[in-house]
């Protein structure tokens, strides 16, 4: 049985809004934000530095420079929140069939012999400059063609970073969906039907 899905999803692309979905149709849970405030309970940071630290590389990646050169062994802020949603993770697959968004879910539960449905979610720069701009509205003075490669960027470096694995490739997922060409509702049909099959 496959009671867990995994949704790795580029910026823009759609990931939320199709796991959730996802979620919805098959009637089980969806986990994405509600990880961030579960792992704020666990690690007491804030809810604002694990949404920045717990997918994304960052200036606290630094951190781990100067750590590997110290005799002295320092544990970042992003290996510690990476520790705990790890731990989340974990919990929230073990309590059932869930839907899990980001964070490196699909490499933690296959490292755990957790079987999971692996999906990456991918789009054209244009379906996923049109989706930020709908949700976030037109932001002054940002470029959404650069906002897009720096997340992007900084997603495949942290998945690097804790992996070992390369972000996207396909070899580390059983589905990989172009929501510009699918739409939204076809990743969704086909996640769901792929997922009953297994099942």
């Amino acid at each position: 049985m496959y009671p867990v899905i995994t949704i790795s999803r580029e910026f823009g692309s759609g990931g939320h809004s199709i796991g959730e979905k996802v979620a919805k149709e098959l009637g089980i849970p969806f986990y994405d934000g509600e990880i961030v405030t579960k792992v704020a309970e666990e690690c007491g940071y804030a809810k604002e530095v694990i949404e920045d630290q717990g997918e994304y590389s960052s200036s606290a990646s630094k951190w781990l420079d100067i750590s590997a050169a110290s005799a002295v062994y320092f544990q970042s802020p992003q290996d510690t929140i990476f520790i705990a949603q790890k731990k989340v993770i974990l919990d929230c697959a073990a309590k059932g069939p869930c839907v899990i968004v980001g964070r490196c879910a699909d490499y933690i539960l296959r490292k755990e012999d957790v079987k999971s449905l692996n999906v990456f979610i991918h789009s054209d720069y244009t379906h996923r400059k049109e989706r930020v701009l709908e949700r976030y509205g037109d932001i002054k003075d940002v470029n959404i063609e650069k906002r897009l490669a720096k997340k992007d960027k900084q997603r495949k470096t942290y998945y690097k970073y804790y992996t070992d694995k390369n972000w996207g490739d396909y070899r580390n997922y059983d589905l990989s969906l172009d929501s510009g060409t699918l739409g939204e509702d076809g990743c969704v049909k086909l996640i769901c039907e792929v997922y009953q099959s297994m099942n």
